[in-house]
C-alpha cells in the first residue's frame, strides 16, 4: 500500500512537472505581443553567435527568454541561421522567427528589400539602386512619369489629381507602402516595383476606405506622414494630429520642423537655420507663409498606425508640442506653457539638441 502511494506521487509529480515543461514552451514559442503590427528591424551580421542572436532578439522584445531560445534550436535540430537585415514584429511565434532566420532573406532567384516606414522615394531610389540592376534615376524619373501617373491614378481609387501639383517633389510619396518585399530578380523593372507597392498600400487601406473617401485622401496622407516622423507611439501620433488640426483651425502655421527639412531636403541629423525656417517653400510649415496650410503633399511614407492616427485623432486642445531626446512627447495649450516646458526640458538634460 505504502509502494502504491510513493509510485502515485511519483506518477504525480511526473505529470506536474510534464504540464508545467508544456506551459513553459508554449508560453516562450508564443508571441510577444500578438496585437502588435510594428515592423522591427533586426540586423545578423555575418559570424554572429547563436547566443549574440539571441541577445538580439531578447533585447527588441522579440523573444521571451534567450535561454529558450538556444534550447529551441538544439531541440528542433535548427541548422545555421543566414546572416541578414529582417523586418520582425512582436506578433510573430517562434515558429515564424526561426523560420525566416532559416530562410534567409533572399531565396534562389529573387531578392528582398526592406522599405522603412518614414523614408522618402528617395531613400527606397538609394536601396534599389544599391541591390538591384535599376539605377537611381531611372527609379525617380519613372515615379514622376505622367503618362504612368495618368494611368495609376485611374486604377488605384486611393490615388487623386492631388498628386499632379507642379510643386509636390515626387508625385507616389507617402502612397508606397513600407514593408519587405520579394522580387524576381529576372528583368525586374521600376514599374514592377511601383506597382508591387501601390497593390499593397490598397489591401493596407481598403478597410479604411469609405472613411478615406469621405475625407481628402491626400491631406490624410499628409499629415499622417508628419506624425509619422514626429512622433513614435500610436498615442503621441493622435495627439500631434490634434494638435495640427487646432492650429489649421485658428490659421495658424503647423510649425513643424520635420517639413522644413523635407523642404529644402537636409537630412535629419542637421542643423536648420532660421534663415530655412523663414524662407517660403510649400512643404516648409515653420513659414509663416504657410499660416493655416498643410503642405503641399506627404515627406515620407508613413504607416498604417500613422495613417490611423490622422483618421483617429485626439480630441483636444493642444496646440504645441515638444519631444526630448528620449523620443517622449509632451503637448500643451499656450505659448507659455510650451516654453516652460522646453526650459524645463533643458534644465534636466533631456533636450533633443
Amino acid at each position: 500500500m505504502k509502494k502504491t502511494r510513493i509510485l502515485a506521487l511519483i506518477l504525480g509529480f511526473i505529470g506536474i512537472v510534464l504540464i508545467a515543461t508544456f506551459i513553459y514552451y508554449q508560453y516562450n514559442i508564443s508571441p510577444v505581443d500578438s496585437s502588435s503590427k510594428a515592423n522591427i528591424e533586426v540586423v545578423i551580421p555575418d559570424g554572429m553567435s547563436t547566443s549574440n542572436i539571441a541577445k538580439t532578439l531578447y533585447d527588441k522584445d522579440l523573444i521571451k527568454d534567450e535561454f529558450f531560445f538556444k534550447v529551441y534550436l538544439k531541440l528542433n535540430s535548427v541548422g545555421s541561421l543566414k546572416a541578414s537585415t529582417y523586418l520582425l514584429t512582436k506578433s510573430m511565434s517562434l515558429d515564424e522567427i526561426v523560420d525566416m532566420l532559416v530562410k534567409g532573406n533572399n531565396s534562389e532567384g529573387s531578392i528582398r528589400l526592406t522599405f522603412r516606414e518614414g523614408q522618402t522615394i528617395n531613400d527606397y531610389a538609394k536601396l534599389i539602386d544599391e541591390n538591384t540592376n535599376i539605377s537611381f534615376e531611372d527609379f525617380i524619373n519613372t515615379t514622376k512619369d505622367v503618362n504612368l501617373l495618368s494611368t495609376l491614378i485611374n486604377e488605384y481609387w486611393f490615388l487623386t489629381e492631388d498628386i499632379l501639383n507642379e510643386e509636390i517633389y515626387n508625385p507616389l510619396e507617402g502612397y508606397l507602402f513600407p514593408d519587405t518585399y520579394e522580387f524576381s530578380k529576372d528583368k525586374l523593372t521600376s514599374e514592377d516595383i511601383i506597382r508591387t507597392l501601390l497593390n499593397e498600400e490598397e489591401k493596407k487601406l481598403a478597410q479604411y476606405k469609405e472613411e478615406l473617401e469621405k475625407n481628402n485622401i491626400h491631406n490624410i496622407i499628409t499629415l499622417a506622414s508628419i506624425a509619422e516622423l514626429e512622433g513614435v507611439k500610436s498615442e503621441d501620433r493622435r495627439n500631434i494630429i490634434s494638435v495640427f488640426n487646432n492650429r489649421l483651425d485658428k490659421g495658424m502655421n503647423l510649425g513643424s520642423d520635420v517639413t522644413t527639412y523635407y523642404a529644402f531636403n537636409e537630412k535629419m541629423d542637421s542643423d536648420l537655420t532660421s534663415e530655412m525656417f523663414n524662407t517660403y517653400n510649400p512643404y516648409n510649415t515653420r513659414s509663416s507663409e504657410m499660416a493655416g496650410r498643410l503642405p503641399v503633399g506627404p515627406i515620407c511614407n508613413p504607416s498604417i498606425d500613422s495613417i490611423e492616427a490622422a483618421l483617429n485623432p485626439t480630441d483636444s486642445n493642444y496646440l504645441y508640442f515638444v519631444a526630448d531626446k528620449n523620443r517622449n512627447v509632451y503637448f500643451t495649450t499656450s505659448a507659455i506653457e510650451h516654453e516652460e516646458k522646453v526650459q524645463e526640458l533643458k534644465e534636466n538634460g533631456d533636450w533633443i539638441w
